[in-house]
């Protein structure tokens, strides 16, 4: 199987903007066209609480025309038109059990569209947009009540069949996976917290698919920030988007890498190979 996972930073700007961000992604799409993946998880569309309009779907079936979607958006306490997950998933699989779980997380995060998950017979595939810690760490202490919630989560999972787990985890684990750690310290995506939590998850039997094939190569990153212009000119990014299996199924990853996404700064896409 071949599985891609993106945080599109805005799938209705992705889909009918004309500016020039909007044809930079356009062009990530095509690459993933190309790819001809098996699923396709997305994060960060940013749709309304009622999901993706008729236009919406109607451009995603001129790109994919062989997969079914599946999809969840940020819906009332939360913020509207705010985080959001999506699956496209091909219709030649057998079809998948598919749940929008609440993990008991602090604050609104559980109506935040935050994960999906796909069950097949014999493994889950599963996507989360993990919050940020927000500016000046305002969210620090529900964030680190979402890392231990959503921890408990996968391991129960786990405790059922083998787990596919991706999506923008929002923490460089370790000072390899971002240019500058000694400055960072104190920023979102870097905290010793933030940090810990990924430790604790990875610790209840999951395996960072990335570190697992490639070892502590350096400068590999999947995220650059739009703030700076010279970002991914210089590559100063950082590594927060993750392929994690379940420890059994780690031997059996083939490919666990970036997709190059252009000169578009912000995240890019990562695929993971595996046989199942």
């Amino acid at each position: 199987m071949k599985l891609i996972s993106w945080n599109i930073d805005s799938l209705n700007a992705a889909l009918t903007s004309e500016s020039p961000r909007a044809l930079l992604s356009r062009a990530v799409i095509d690459t993933l066209v190309a790819e001809d993946a098996d699923i396709i998880a997305i994060q960060e569309t940013k749709l309304s609480a009622t999901g993706p309009t008729k236009k919406h779907l109607e451009v995603l079936h001129s790109y994919f025309p062989d997969y079914l979607t599946t999809w969840r958006s940020s819906v009332e306490p939360a913020r509207k038109g705010y985080a959001g997950t999506m699956f496209l998933y091909k219709k030649t699989l057998p079809e998948p059990q598919i749940t929008y779980p609440e993990i008991g997380a602090p604050s609104t995060m559980d109506s935040e569209g935050r994960i999906i998950t796909l069950e097949f017979e014999h493994f889950f595939v599963t996507q989360v947009y993990t919050p940020n810690a927000g500016d000046g760490l305002k969210r620090l202490a529900e964030r680190q009540g979402w890392d231990e919630k959503y921890a408990l989560y996968l391991a129960q999972l786990d405790s059922q069949k083998p787990v596919l787990a991706t999506g923008d985890y929002n923490v460089a684990h370790k000072e390899i996976d971002l240019a500058n750690p000694t400055s960072n310290r104190q920023s979102p995506g870097f905290t010793d917290e933030e940090r810990q939590g990924f430790t604790n998850l990875l610790a209840k039997g999951f395996t960072d698919t990335f570190r697992h094939l490639h070892g502590d190569v350096p400068h590999a990153y999947t995220w650059w920030a739009q703030r700076s212009k010279t970002s991914k000119i210089n590559n100063t990014g950082w590594r927060i988007d993750y392929w994690l299996t379940s420890e059994r199924l780690a031997d059996k990853v083939s490919k666990s890498d970036m997709i190059d996404s252009g000169s578009r700064q912000d995240h890019t896409p990562i695929v993971l190979e595996i046989n199942l």
